[in-house]
């Protein structure tokens, strides 16, 4: 396991409103399984069902029970990393340190914690490093199309 997938990957899978986003983010997590190279936190899987079952100017991206089903299905397709009293710790210092939002803060703690390498968001600076974790935005022209190292 190198890399740590962000919410906002699992989302663009199912967001056809973003084609382009929806297939990249399709392949990175299809390589990412057959790889066994990406992980996802628990707190992925619960924004996941949360911003894909709310209306955003009344689009909904997934029914209740397909994002339910969809969360159930990245139980058996990923491994699942789940808290404990140093991620908090950890998330609360990379609050502070590098002025995170609390909830990016979390996903970098969990990287750090488990010893990822990346975290595969747009939500961080594309190549910083945070700590040992260097953010890695697969988005970006540039940035290898959704490639990330094993």
């Amino acid at each position: 396991m190198a890399a740590l997938v962000d919410t906002n990957i699992l989302v663009y899978r199912f967001d056809d409103r973003f084609p382009g986003k929806q297939r990249m983010a399709t392949e990175l997590l299809r390589r990412g399984i057959a790889e066994n190279s990406v992980s996802v936190p628990h707190q992925a899987i619960i924004e996941f069902v949360a911003a894909t079952t709310r209306p955003v100017r009344g689009h909904v991206i997934l029914s209740p029970s397909d994002a339910m089903r969809e969360a159930e299905e990245m139980l058996h397709q990923f491994p699942i990393l789940y808290p404990n009293d140093a991620i908090v710790r950890s998330a609360i210092r990379g609050y502070a340190t590098y002025q995170l939002s609390w909830f990016d803060a979390h996903m970098w703690a969990y990287a750090e914690h488990y010893g990822l390498s990346e975290i595969l968001t747009e939500d961080l600076q594309h190549e910083r490093f945070y700590g040992s974790v260097r953010a890695i935005n697969p988005f970006l022209a540039g940035s290898g199309s959704g490639r990330h190292r094993k």
